[in-house]
């Protein structure tokens, strides 16, 4: 051994002492320092199961409510919180299963509560229920107007800028702003209230499109036009061209 060492460079032995003296190191730490519940994985279980067990219960959990609130159970399960659990609103609840006369839950009443999921976000799927709180029943309480166990507006939209302002921003300034959202969606009535359930239809044919643009259609004058049969080849038209801002790639 002494001679292998010998042959070796310098830095490479020390490098060698360095990982010998490390390996020893952790094994005296190990065999005589650490105590047995660091080691023993059975023990490590029981005592973290033990410390677990002995923390305050805070929750009581979703079904435990039902047995007292019943109806509004419910109006829940089949309104828009319905993957909502109690205490996401209502904070932790346990005390009050223990003694429901004297400790109440808290109620959310202040609009930005609210406001943690409704206030306006760009990477907030299409469709979900988005308000500026600045101008929407500005300082009035959420709850004046919605029921907070299933949410539906008290008047369904009658536009579509109501859910998609984003989208009628850009289209205002495209060159289909003067073409209604009719003229290229088919919207059923549902939409309005279950708008991730009920999508409106979208054009799936380049004959859509080529009814205004084809070469030979006779819509208004100034439009742009293509050959539909040697533009684009087999691509409907929206997977090159965005159509609430028109351009091409």
């Amino acid at each position: 051994m002494g001679n292998f060492l010998k042959k070796l460079p310098e830095q490479a032995v020390r490098i060698i002492v360095l990982f010998i003296a490390l390996a020893v190191v952790l094994f005296v730490v190990r065999q005589f320092i650490l105590p047995p519940s660091l080691k023993d994985p059975v023990l490590q279980k029981a005592s973290a199961t033990e410390r677990e067990a002995a923390k305050e219960i805070k929750y009581g959990g979703a079904q435990i409510c039902t047995g007292c609130h019943e109806k509004v159970h419910d109006v829940k399960a089949k309104g828009y919180h319905r993957d909502l659990t109690c205490e996401s609103c209502h904070g932790a609840a346990q005390k009050h299963t223990e003694n429901p006369t004297e400790i109440k839950p808290s109620i959310p009443k202040k609009r930005d509560y609210c406001g943690y999921c409704h206030t306006y976000n760009s990477s907030r799927p299409t469709g979900f229920p988005q308000i500026n709180p600045d101008t929407h029943n500005p300082r009035k309480p959420c709850i004046t107007c919605h029921n907070p166990h299933n949410p539906a507006p008290p008047k369904a939209p009658g536009s579509c800028s109501a859910c998609h302002a984003q989208i009628e921003r850009t289209k205002a300034a495209s060159y289909h702003a003067l073409v209604a959202c009719t003229v290229c969606h088919t919207t059923p009535e549902k939409h309005k209230t279950s708008p991730r359930t009920v999508i409106p239809s979208k054009p799936d044919k380049r004959e859509f499109c080529g009814k205004c643009h084809d070469k030979s259609s006779s819509s208004s004058k100034g439009l742009p036009k293509v050959d539909m049969e040697t533009h684009g080849e087999k691509y409907v038209c929206w997977q090159c061209h965005y159509p609430h801002m028109l351009g091409g790639l």
